[in-house]
């Protein structure tokens, strides 16, 4: 027997066992109920008979935000499976009585033909993307010795120079490390003109992932300083690169350089398989820079929204262009308080 049901703190450990991604852990839907989302983890069950244990064979974690002055939510999937057909009509159903616009999900998946046909066949249609659709994977599997041998040449030359300067990368998961970090990216925001998640948001989630051994933090200190601070997540057989911040003092030293060699090191000495550097955007100098170190490019299924108020959603995709065509013009509007 084959069935859906929403899951209790029972499931924990049976759930983390099978998700996919970090943002599908347990620990990352408990950081953002803290947050204050609302949080609903469904999964999929197989039971041979009366008398045998129900098994998880298939979770979703499910966060739920609702949409400023209305009833309305929309519900986001992201970097789980792909839904099956159980579960989507399970979705349709929640959906409904839940007022829930619709569902967005972003399988943790590589492309493929068989995944969109089988989305499309049932009820979803492509929405506009949380995560990138690509990312680089490096393969931890490899000897140090083939690793660097893959580098572009100049990589390989910024990591010798960052060397003969005395860089180091330590792993630090301390208060004073992560209130340096926290005072990093507030600058890193600053000084490159983007919108970080807020303190309050870092805080919560290093609560929440750091004692349960996902998060880790690296630094690279130079002179005694701390010039890159990086968090690391570390689930099932992949290490992922979130979060990073820098300071604008002693870039000559190609601190960064070395930190993306120790973090790739850092991954190996954990018996990792795989390292997934959060992204991929054609064209951009953070992208050039993880090129750098001859990545896999990784193409996923992309972005499904499954839709449950036909009415609503064309409303909300238009004011949803239009929000991120404003994000992106200089508008004399201040940013949002880090603090």
């Amino acid at each position: 027997m084959r069935f859906v049901r929403l899951l209790t703190d029972h499931d924990k450990a049976s759930f983390d066992r099978i998700s996919t991604h970090p943002v599908q852990s347990w620990e990352w839907g408990d950081f953002r109920k803290e947050y204050g989302n609302r949080v609903v983890r469904v999964g999929v069950f197989i039971q041979r008979g009366k008398r045998d244990l129900e098994r998880l064979v298939e979770g979703h974690q499910i966060t739920i935000h609702r949409l400023p002055h209305t009833s309305y939510s929309v519900a986001m999937l992201l970097k789980g499976p792909v839904p099956s057909g159980q579960v989507v009509e399970f979705l349709k159903d929640f959906g409904k009585k839940e007022k829930i616009v619709f569902f967005r999900t972003e399988p943790n998946l590589i492309n493929s033909g068989k995944i969109s046909r089988f989305l499309v066949n049932n009820g979803f249609v492509t929405g506009r993307r949380f995560f990138t659709k690509s990312t680089f994977w490096v393969d931890l599997g490899k000897s140090e010795e083939e690793l660097l041998g893959g580098f572009h040449p100049k990589t390989r030359y910024n990591i010798r120079v960052a060397e003969r300067h005395g860089v180091r990368v330590v792993e630090e998961d301390t208060r004073k490390a992560f209130e340096k970090y926290l005072t990093l990216t507030e600058q890193t925001a600053g000084r490159q003109n983007f919108f970080a998640h807020t303190e309050r948001y870092h805080k919560l989630m290093w609560k929440h992932l750091c004692p349960s051994g996902i998060a880790h933090l690296l630094s690279a200190k130079y002179q005694g300083k701390t010039l890159i601070s990086w968090i690391m997540f570390v689930w099932h057989d992949t290490l992922y690169y979130p979060y990073g911040a820098s300071s604008d003092k002693h870039r000559n030293v190609m601190a960064a350089n070395l930190m993306m060699w120790e973090a790739i090191k850092f991954g190996k000495s954990l018996g990792l398989r795989k390292f997934d550097l959060w992204g991929r955007e054609e064209g951009r100098g953070f992208t050039k820079f993880k090129e750098g170190y001859n990545p896999e490019v990784v193409e996923f299924v992309g972005t499904w929204d499954l839709v449950i108020s036909k009415k609503l959603y064309p409303v909300y995709r238009a004011v949803e262009d239009i929000r991120w065509k404003l994000l992106k013009l200089p508008l004399p509007f201040p940013k949002p308080s880090f603090r």
